[in-house]
């Protein structure tokens, strides 16, 4: 029971309650609790959008990375091949 509901006597002791403060009291409350979850949930948006622009973003470094892996073996694959034929010209004794 909060305190400031209770009317005392001249003895200081408890007399009565005021329940027809309890309505308000209790409004007061939940309009309190309802403000700090709207300012929880525009947190929370607020932070979701954040997470959305870093997955975004890893997504597209991580694409670059996969293309720049893939780059590097297509030239040295083309660099084998053309090795290769460098050393079968030298065994049949073409030369430029």
């Amino acid at each position: 029971m909060n305190p400031d509901l209770i009317t005392r006597d001249r003895d200081g002791k408890p007399y009565t309650v005021r329940y027809e403060e309890i309505n308000a009291m209790l409004l007061n409350e939940f309009l309190k609790e309802h403000r700090t979850v709207q300012d929880q949930q525009k947190e929370i948006d607020a932070l979701k959008a954040q997470l959305r622009e870093q997955r975004t973003l890893i997504q597209k470094i991580s694409d670059k990375m996969e293309l720049t892996k893939r780059s590097p073996q297509v030239a040295r694959n083309a660099d084998k091949r053309s090795e290769h034929r460098d050393n079968r010209r030298t065994e049949f004794g073409f030369h430029e």
